[in-house]
């Protein structure tokens, strides 16, 4: 053989080849058999695509209809569901009540799903679509037992039917905190709980404390999960906790999301609520941590492990804290990342636009380029091993690389369909504006003459004590904005972007079809659609807008590896980690009326597919983590920003270095 052709999409499992075609192939190959190319031929002509697929087809249709809807289930074949969940309805000798459907043959192939799922032989996609074709049989059933409730009713009067919850494993209320509307990582924690036969109750985003109250009470909760992406989460999760225990529940509280943590967990939200409160890492340890806690035999020294283990965590948390010393802020200041401003090479470079640029109905086609894959995989909890961790090396990995493939695949058609059809609306802005650096803060200017301050965007300056022998400054984000003590005149830029518009509308119509994959899908694409987009965004800022590196020439993976000039750090992330400063961003840039972006209550972006960030030109720019402050600087921060010390708290609790 001189050459062959492979389609990935198409690979399977070795094992799984049939062994008169593995024969032929591997002797082509090797060519030990002068006949291989004639037999090649011949296999193809009579088990080609059509053939194929009929004789799978053929040989699965002919099943039992109770193997044909397992088969279904295992496989997330959604083409057949709703005739083969009628079939098995009408046998009343062997399923007499619709409810009986669901309890027999739909509820024994998700067992196997979550068993498969439990035991690493499925991906979080594959479960996913499994789950599709649940919904879609229960839907097809749903009208009838309601009709059957009706029935008993007018029969038996108030007396009713049996209570369908009895059918489940327990009943989970979850919901994404009070101004939050990232929803991705807790609509696959339902998916995943729903595929283990629990009955999920999603209150959605943005959810009120007391709603989420009211929701455990009515719905009879065995257990409460909470779920948020920014760091005001985080405070909203601990009213949570306090508000449950005030209410008297004794449901235990799982904590999931992206800036959550164990320690957090321990530490803030635990002591105040007297139930379990448990941090869930993922979708799979959920389903660990529920069956646990709902399992009588298990629950008392599961949840004895966890206590103990979170006093640990407590006590070295406490204990580190006396460990750490830190500067005084005047030390600190004294201490910051110091550039030469007067020396020709540190000159912050003119811009050649000043002002605000705004980019409405952005074609998708020209930002695909620049998209980030390897968070695509990570929404879907498909990761490899070295070597073959990130894309496209995922690919090749023995465990994950075939299903890895497959959702990508499957992926780029969906991203297509989103392209083509304009079915999701992207915008952005970016401005660039006279700056200089007071102290710690960056003053942003109306204009070139610098008379009048527009706005003024406040710093935080890293405290904790370095190491004796290391000589690194401590820094922060104004050190890299010339002071106006010099006299010489610098920028700062920003950029806010979405890819979200018509997002929530699609993943809505997915979910009423009972498509939560392609509801998850949707918005895991509109993300990485924002994020390459502020990609795309910052590398025009370079080469044209502002123009400082206009030779620029950098492939994706450089760019996704920070190997251009200047940075761009975003509020509420650790170079600077007070979500506050996007307030100042919005209104200088009149960001919601030129964009359509808004910032909820508590700083969040909506649509959720949206990103925000300062940009920062001067070669010299890097990131760095504030970490933790003392209360000092929290007192300073407030005086100057004219707030008070409980506000800034509020919004910088998860770096104070003291309890408050």
């Amino acid at each position: 053989m001189d050459m062959g052709i492979v389609n990935p999409g198409f690979l399977t499992i070795y094992d799984e080849i049939p062994k008169d075609l593995l024969e032929i192939c591997e002797n082509a190959l090797w060519n030990r058999d002068p006949e291989s190319t004639e037999k090649l031929l011949e296999y193809a002509q009579t088990h080609g695509k059509d053939s194929v697929a009929k004789g799978e087809e053929e040989e699965w249709r002919s099943h039992s209809v109770t193997e044909r809807l397992k088969h279904a289930l295992v496989k997330g074949i959604t083409k057949y569901v709703v005739e083969d969940t009628e079939e098995a309805r009408l046998d009343k000798e062997k399923y007499p009540r619709p409810l009986n459907v669901i309890e027999g043959p739909l509820m024994d192939g998700m067992s196997v799903v979550g068993d498969l799922f439990g035991a690493g032989k499925m991906f979080l996609p594959q479960v996913i679509k499994s789950a599709r074709v649940m919904k879609k049989a229960v839907a097809h059933l749903i009208p009838f037992m309601d009709q059957e409730r009706i029935e008993n009713l007018e029969k038996m009067g108030h007396a009713g039917d049996a209570d369908d919850s009895d059918i489940y494993n327990g009943t989970i209320v979850i919901a994404t905190v009070k101004g939050d509307v990232h929803d991705i990582g807790k609509n696959i924690v339902g998916v995943v709980l729903g595929c283990n036969n629990y009955k999920v109750v999603d209150l959605g985003v943005m959810t009120p404390c007391e709603k989420i109250i009211e929701a455990a009470i009515r719905e009879k909760a065995d257990v409460v999960g909470l779920s948020g992406l920014i760091t005001p989460s985080l405070d909203e999760m601990i009213h949570v906790a306090k508000e449950m225990e005030r209410a008297g529940l004794k449901t235990p509280l799982l904590i999931g999301g992206a800036t959550t943590s164990k320690t957090h967990t321990a530490v803030k939200i635990a002591p105040r609520y007297t139930q379990p409160v448990i941090h869930c890492l993922d979708a799979s340890r959920s389903v660990v941590v529920v069956s646990n806690l709902l399992d009588k035999g298990l629950r008392d020294d599961f949840v004895e492990e966890v206590v103990e283990e979170y006093d640990e965590i407590r006590e070295d948390h406490y204990d580190s804290l006396k460990d750490r010393r830190y500067l005084s802020l005047e030390d600190a200041r004294s201490k910051g990342h110091k550039i030469e401003w007067a020396l020709p090479e540190n000159l912050p470079p003119k811009p050649n636009m000043v002002g605000h640029k705004v980019y409405e109905d952005i074609d998708l086609n020209q930002v695909l380029p620049y998209i980030d894959w390897n968070p695509f995989f990570q929404v879907w909890q498909l990761r490899g091993k070295y070597p073959n961790r990130g894309y496209p090396k995922l690919f090749n990995d023995a465990t994950v690389g075939e299903e890895a493939r497959r959702i990508f695949d499957e992926a780029q058609v969906m991203l297509r369909d989103l392209i083509n059809n304009h079915r999701i609306r992207a915008s952005a802005i970016v401005s660039i504006l006279p700056a200089n650096a007071k102290g710690d803060d960056i003053v942003v200017y109306k204009d070139e003459s610098r008379t009048e301050i527009a706005g003024v965007y406040y710093g935080l300056r890293q405290q904790a004590e370095k190491d004796k022998e290391s000589n690194d400054p401590y820094m922060c984000l104004s050190d890299f904005i010339a002071p106006d003590s010099t006299g010489i005149p610098d920028y700062i830029g920003s950029i806010a972007a979405s890819a979200g518009f018509g997002v929530d509308e699609l993943a809505r119509k997915y979910e009423a079809d009972n498509d939560d994959y392609s509801a998850i899908m949707v918005k895991a694409l509109a993300d990485r659609f924002a994020e390459a987009l502020t990609e795309k965004l910052h590398q025009d800022m370079r080469r044209e807008l502002w123009g400082f590196a206009p030779n620029e020439s950098l492939e994706t993976q450089d760019l996704l590896s920070i190997k251009y000039q200047g940075i761009r750090p975003a509020p509420g992330y650790p170079s600077q980690p007070d979500h506050a400063e996007k307030s100042t961003m919005w209104k200088l840039g009149n960001i919601h009326e030129t964009t359509g972006i808004e910032l909820t209550e508590s700083l969040m972006m909506h649509p959720g597919a949206s990103v925000c960030a300062l940009v920062f030109a001067h070669p010299k720019s890097s990131y760095f983590a504030v970490g933790k402050i003392t209360r000092e600087q929290i007192e300073d921060y407030a005086s100057r920003k004219n707030t008070t010390v409980d506000e800034a708290e509020t919004w910088l609790r998860p770096i104070l270095s003291y309890d408050v």
